[in-house]
């Protein structure tokens, strides 16, 4: 418990804390919805903005959530174009991210800037981008919150929704920019590399023994402030990346709770 009093810890605890919130309120729709990949789409596309920002001397950040807002309306773009083959949206998105920032990462002066979006650089979260994570947290929280009706009925059932009278395209529109707002910022923390499992393995572990979708929500985030706390405190402890710590946890855990899983 030493380890919390220093500042940069307490700023790496409580940003990793509210990712981890956030994180699986947006991947439970993203999973549901079939699109488990566009995280890694997101964070690839981030990776190249984040690329281009320092070899122009931008900020990384917010070249970052441009460039993730742009992925997330093609994806959304192609998605509709290819309605029946939707998952080819990401796979465009992501071959676009990574070639892009495999371009420009070869004209970044200072390489160790980029590794540190690659795996996440949590310990050095500067008091801006805590800033940054609380205010988003906040937004995420109250969006999900709002739009809970909405967003369920469209996740599992688009057609019918907007027959419905819900205003699909406007939901789809703002959840997507969330969710690239959500991803690119992340990124910083934990990395590009692993966001999307952090989107993704907490609901996995919860789907294995939820009974409902409400329920499935609430586990998916107790499982990321398990595998997020856990994570941290053991990469601290032994000195470890803790991205990628957080995500092997994860992993762990979704082994043993397979032989559990509902058979219904």
């Amino acid at each position: 418990m030493e380890l919390l009093s220093y500042g940069f810890i307490q700023r790496a605890f409580l940003a990793a804390l509210l990712i981890s919130i956030i994180t699986p309120l947006i991947g439970n729709i993203i999973v549901l919805k079939r699109l488990s990949t566009i995280g890694d789409a997101l964070a690839h596309a981030g990776l190249a903005g984040v690329a281009i920002g320092l070899c122009a001397g931008l900020n990384p950040i917010l070249s970052a959530v441009i460039f993730s807002i742009a992925a997330a309306l093609a994806i959304e773009y192609i998605r509709r174009a290819f309605y029946r083959y939707s998952e080819m949206a990401t796979a465009i998105v992501l071959s676009f991210g990574v070639g892009i920032a495999a371009v420009f990462s070869g004209f970044v002066k200072n390489s160790a800037d980029f590794g540190s979006f690659l795996f996440g650089s949590i310990v050095a979260v500067s008091q801006f981008e805590l800033y940054m994570v609380v205010i988003l947290s906040i937004i995420v929280c109250i969006v999900m919150i709002i739009l809970y009706r909405e967003l369920f009925y469209i996740t599992f059932d688009e057609e019918g929704a907007q027959l419905s009278g819900v205003p699909v395209k406007k939901v789809n529109f703002l959840f997507t920019l969330i969710t690239a707002v959500t991803v690119s910022i992340a990124s910083r923390t934990v990395g590009s590399l692993v966001i999307s499992s952090l989107m993704t393995i907490p609901v996995a572990c919860a789907m294995l023994i939820s009974k409902s979708y409400k329920s499935n929500v609430v586990l998916s985030v107790m499982f990321a402030l398990l595998f997020t706390i856990s994570g941290l405190f053991i990469s601290f402890l032994y000195d470890l990346k803790p991205g990628g710590t957080i995500v092997l946890i994860g992993i762990f855990v979704l082994i043993i709770l397979l032989p559990f899983r509902r058979k219904n």
